[in-house]
């Protein structure tokens, strides 16, 4: 697969998702994408964003500040 942003290889990685909710900051760990080589523009595929979309509705139901959570962990659930 090819970068969209500069046509770099990308390859399997881990990385770190951030997203300010309306009530918390939710961080989540070692997230599945695909990283460029050349540029390091990260991405994830349509199962990963689902997780990620799932994991940010539960976090607002629960969180009152801030959330962390490791993505491998919480990912069967």
């Amino acid at each position: 697969m090819k970068c969209f942003t500069c046509g770099g290889t990308m390859e399997p990685a881990q990385t770190t998702f951030f997203s300010q909710l309306k009530n918390c900051i939710l961080i989540v760990k070692n997230v599945p994408c695909s990283k460029c080589r050349q540029c390091g523009e990260e991405y994830f595929d349509g199962d990963t964003i689902d997780r990620l979309e799932d994991l940010m509705q539960t976090a607002e139901n629960l969180a009152s500040e801030l959330l962390i959570i490791e993505y491998n962990t919480t990912a069967a659930a």
